[in-house]
């Protein structure tokens, strides 16, 4: 049988399950990636785990996030998280040493690996032909421990490329492309697979843009073939010896099939706020620009910034604006000031900030009020840039450039009509400036046993959480609309993530920029049976952040009522106890309203017995028929509590 490289991929690591869309599997993990904003979770759970050394063959920790040192929070975290690392035998990228995704790219990655990641951008990693999927944190804690990590057994959704990328137009517009056709949902249950002859003018860094991507799409992962482009990337980073040609056979076939062809593409942009928002940059030119941001793991790459340096070559930034650059690793900042172009940012008038996320995550850079910012990142949802009222575009760094210089929202390819700018084409170097320097390598096993764990005064300890009673009671304390993000659950940014390993106190921020009722609200529930939340289509798309389950869980969430999930979400719901339940007739979500108490009774044989329970409604008598779509396994977790509490049971009853 002819296979393409999703399927190569995933039959090599099948542990349990076949290839059947749908069906649950369970994959071999080779390698773990962990950051700061869900690594504290992590190393919590592998300590309530009792783990002495992770399982798999690389794990790093990385510090890219949460790099804003206002108080002791963060270096309390960055010192735990350190420590941690050497008891359980990971790899620490430290603060500075760039944004997790390229630097893995950069120094760890493997073609033919699989990868879980407690970051939703692990994708980015097949960009090099693996299969790297985002996840909980405690998904991860598994892999790390040596346990498969289960997906239903995504469709594998082929993009054939062809042609070439007009001047102007770069990968970013790629992806961009396909939310623009697809929107953020177009990927769920899916892998995409790009492939065709396309491929050949995109580089590694190229590819990772559009990996990266993926998740906006709301896809599984996305893969790339590994190719002689690839075998050329690991050279550069003097790891040629880890390359393996990794190609669809001759004649393999996809689930579903769709074509780009690249030479017809335009500069696109996301306009506020969401990254499937996605318009022609020539249908909004003009539109006042005061902020510009550059980096960030949606744009990783040397190229990236070298097309901005010397698109503003000799020349300054429009008055009025702040223009961000954000280097995405150390190696790529030795390289742009080996190059030169550090220096034409700096005389341009840019402000050159540290490795990192940053903006991204709302870590400083935030928008004026009432000021549009360009940035080159993958998301825009409400208040991600760090405050309540902003308005984020999401572009390429050539559309970026061409606002930085005219102060307003400019097709880049009037930059050579209008100012006679040729379309930069940066001579890169063949070998990168490969800086180990900042990676602290496990400790052997005997030194790690004799790490304490360095706890400062803002690390609590996980809740316990009790198992799903087989009668819920409860009112709806949140109804929310569709595409929902992580984001708007539980906020990002340097007010809130700094209490990321304090569950009580990030619990105070659950969806306060949605209801500020909220909180108040359904604490006041917490002891008459919790409460419910009803949702629309994608509810909680986005980051893979487990606080934005395990804080409502704390305020007494027993029950999710939603049209569809997000992957992700729908995953560390069930990893925490929280019973997530699709309606079966959508029309029902207009007759639900808040605080209405429903009934769901003799739910423990209901979800052992078939996929639909049925709520009642106090308030209409009406009867909802609810879908779930949980395995076993499942099952099983969401009636002990949670993954970890079904552990203990195990480990007990052993």
């Amino acid at each position: 049988m002819a296979l393409n490289v999703a399927q190569k991929l995933i039959r090599d690591h099948l542990l349990d399950g076949d290839l059947t869309p749908g069906a649950e599997i369970a994959l071999r993990v080779d390698q773990a990636l962990v950051q700061d904003a869900t690594g504290t979770m992590v190393m919590l759970e592998l300590e309530a785990l009792d783990l002495d050394r992770v399982r798999t063959d690389v794990a790093v920790q990385y510090v890219d996030h949460n790099l804003l040192q206002e108080d002791e929070r963060n270096p309390d975290d960055h010192a735990f998280l350190r420590s941690a690392a050497q008891r359980f035998g990971l790899w620490f990228s430290g603060p500075g040493n760039g944004v997790s995704h390229p630097t893995h790219q950069q120094r760890f990655g493997r073609p033919g690996a699989t990868m879980a990641g407690s970051d939703s951008h692990t994708c980015a990693a097949g960009a090099i032909g693996m299969l790297a999927v985002g996840a909980g944190g405690l998904d991860v804690a598994m892999a790390l421990a040596g346990e498969p990590l289960y997906l239903r057994m995504p469709e594998i959704w082929g993009v054939e490329l062809t042609g070439e990328l007009p001047d102007w137009v770069s990968a970013k517009d790629v992806v961009l492309e396909m939310l623009r056709r697809h929107d953020v949902k177009g990927g769920v249950n899916r892998i995409i697979e790009y492939h065709g002859p396309g491929l050949a003018g995109l580089t590694a860094m190229d590819r990772h843009v559009i990996a990266n991507m993926g998740a906006e799409l709301g896809a599984t992962t996305t893969v790339f073939p590994s190719d002689d482009e690839v075998r050329r990337f690991l050279a550069g980073e003097d790891r040629e010896e880890v390359w393996r040609e990794l190609v669809a056979d001759d004649g393999a076939s996809y689930d579903i099939d769709e074509q780009i062809d690249l030479s017809t593409l335009e500069p696109l942009i996301a306009k506020p706020s969401s990254p499937g928002n996605v318009v022609p940059v020539r249908e909004l030119a003009g539109e006042p620009v005061s902020q510009v941001v550059v980096g960030s793991s949606a744009n990783p790459g040397l190229r990236d910034f070298a097309v901005v340096a010397e698109t503003l070559r000799g020349r300054y930034a429009e008055p009025g604006v702040s223009v961000d650059i954000n280097p995405t690793s150390r190696e790529i900042l030795q390289d742009l000031i080996k190059g030169g172009w550090l220096f034409d940012l700096i005389s341009a008038g840019a402000r050159v900030h540290q490795s990192g996320c940053l903006g991204c995550i709302g870590m400083g850079q935030a928008p004026a009020t009432g000021r549009n910012s360009l940035r080159t990142m993958p998301r825009n949802f409400p208040g991600r840039s760090g405050s309540r009222e902003d308005s984020v575009w999401l572009c390429s760094p050539e559309t970026a450039a061409a606002a930085a210089l005219t102060g307003v929202i400019t097709d880049p390819r009037d930059l050579s009509k209008d100012k006679g700018i040729d379309y930069p084409r940066p001579a890169l170097p063949e070998h990168a400036s490969v800086n180990t320097a900042m990676l602290a390598e496990p400790l052997p096993l005997e030194q790690a046993r004799d790490v304490e764990l360095v706890k400062g005064p803002n690390i609590s300890e996980l809740p316990d959480f009790d198992g799903l009673p087989d009668r819920v009671e409860a009112q709806v304390g949140l109804v929310v609309g569709d595409n929902v993000s992580t984001d708007e659950i539980l906020p990002a940014g340097a007010k809130v993530l700094p209490y990321r390993s304090n569950i009580p106190k990030i619990s105070e921020f659950v969806y306060h920029a949605v209801d500020g009722d909220y909180v108040d609200r359904v604490t006041a529930l917490r002891d008459e049976g919790g409460h419910i939340i009803l949702g629309g289509d994608n509810y909680g798309q986005g980051s893979s952040r487990e606080h934005a389950v395990i804080a409502p869980r704390y305020l007494g969430l027993r029950v999710v009522i939603a049209k569809s999930f997000a992957r992700i979400h729908w995953q560390n719901l069930a990893n925490f106890g929280i019973l997530a339940l699709e309606l079966v007739d959508a029309d029902d979500y207009d007759d639900i309203e808040l605080g209405d108490t429903l009934v769901l009774d003799g739910l423990h044989s209901a979800l052992r017995a078939g996929d639909t329970v049925e709520a009642g409604s106090s308030r209409s008598e009406a009867s909802y028929t609810l879908r779930h779509r949980l395995s076993s396994r499942q099952v099983d977790m969401v009636l002990a509590g949670g993954r970890i509490p079904l552990l203990r049971e195990k480990i007990s009853e052993d």
